[in-house]
């Protein structure tokens, strides 16, 4: 049986999973997260996390807030995982740099919302 969906507990994985990325985002440079195996598969753990966090996502819920790129997200998540070896830790980096602290407040807003 499938789990029951809960919207907002997606929510509080994907902020989590936002708060370890820009932790260690800024102990890091991106030479030395490629350099450290350990570290770079950790980031790329927590971008799949929200991934899969947002693929969770009620499609209603994801209709309601269409301000988020929802699809971009998951299409990443799948990129991580199935084309692993595609990977560019570059394009990697950015999106932790960028727009992960672009797309925190957003998911904090949006739990606050539900809360």
């Amino acid at each position: 049986m499938r789990e029951e969906v809960r919207d907002i507990e997606r929510l509080q994985h994907i902020l989590e999973a936002m708060n370890v990325l820009v932790k260690y985002q800024t102990q890091h440079t991106l030479e030395e997260a490629v350099a450290d195996p350990v570290v770079y598969f950790g980031l790329v753990k927590h971008v799949e996390i929200i991934g899969e966090a947002v693929y969770k996502l009620t499609l209603e819920y994801r209709a309601s807030h269409s301000g988020v790129n929802w699809d971009d997200i998951e299409r990443m998540r799948h990129v991580l995982v199935h084309g692993y070896y595609k990977i560019r830790p570059e394009q990697l980096w950015e999106t932790i740099a960028v727009d992960i602290p672009q797309l925190k407040p957003i998911i904090e807003q949006y739990i606050s919302e539900m809360e």
